[in-house]
């Protein structure tokens, strides 16, 4: 996806007035700690998909892949995953 800005050309003291513009803005570097999903463990119930509150985490049918260049490596959907499929990594 090239021609995409990074957080790191968006001025200083810039906002970004919309929402939603996750997919216009990588924002994958800002990550200290990144999800890793163990398939092993993963039921499929899509919790973490529905918590994420980016558009990073999507659906690979039975279960879910994680899209590192735009995971901020918040954590929620660790947090949420019933079945602790999901352990955040330092990186």
């Amino acid at each position: 996806m090239s021609g995409l800005k990074s957080w790191r050309e968006i001025p200083i003291g810039g906002y970004i007035l919309e929402g939603r513009t996750a997919r216009e803005y990588k924002t994958g570097d800002w990550r200290v700690f990144k999800p890793v999903v163990d398939k092993e463990k993963c039921i499929g119930c899509l919790i973490c998909w529905i918590y994420c509150p980016e558009p990073a985490i999507f659906r690979v049918e039975p279960k879910v892949e994680v899209d590192y260049e735009y995971c901020k490596g918040c954590g929620i959907c660790a947090e949420e995953c019933p079945v602790k499929a999901i352990r955040m990594v330092e990186e």
